[in-house]
């Protein structure tokens, strides 16, 4: 049985981040969410997260601003940026993704999590026979 992937979806809205987390769960992922940035910087630093999911508009740090912090902690982390109230981030960002909140359809942020933590992971490696390795 091959180990879950481990999501942390951060967002204010707790409504949003409940939907989200039995969607990912219902796919078979474990599902941390917050609605505090610095709560979500402090399980970075613990390790284990495979992908980062965030709202862009947040008091206290916004989206941009977590991702920044996250990819300076760990850097091969992907993260997914969305927001509700704009259709397109005018500000520079270090997010691997956007997705326009309320505009995309379940299976199209399904799909995005699959190829991000697919591009994490890198191609399969097959083991080469010790015979052909020598």
């Amino acid at each position: 049985m091959k180990p879950k992937r481990t999501i942390l979806c951060v967002d204010d809205d707790e409504h949003s981040l409940s939907i989200r987390k039995v969607m990912l769960e219902t796919r078979g992922y474990r599902v941390l969410t917050c609605s505090d940035p610095d709560r979500a910087i402090e399980f970075i630093r613990c390790g284990g997260i495979d992908l980062l999911l965030t709202d862009l508009m947040m008091p206290k740090m916004n989206g941009v601003q977590l991702i920044d912090q996250v990819k300076a902690i760990s850097p091969h982390t992907p993260a997914l940026l969305f927001s509700g109230s704009v259709s397109a981030c005018t500000e520079d960002h270090l997010a691997d993704c956007w997705l326009p909140k309320g505009e995309f359809a379940p299976m199209e942020l399904l799909e995005r999590v699959r190829v991000l933590l697919i591009r994490k992971r890198g191609p399969k490696r097959y083991a080469i026979p010790r015979q052909l390795a020598s």
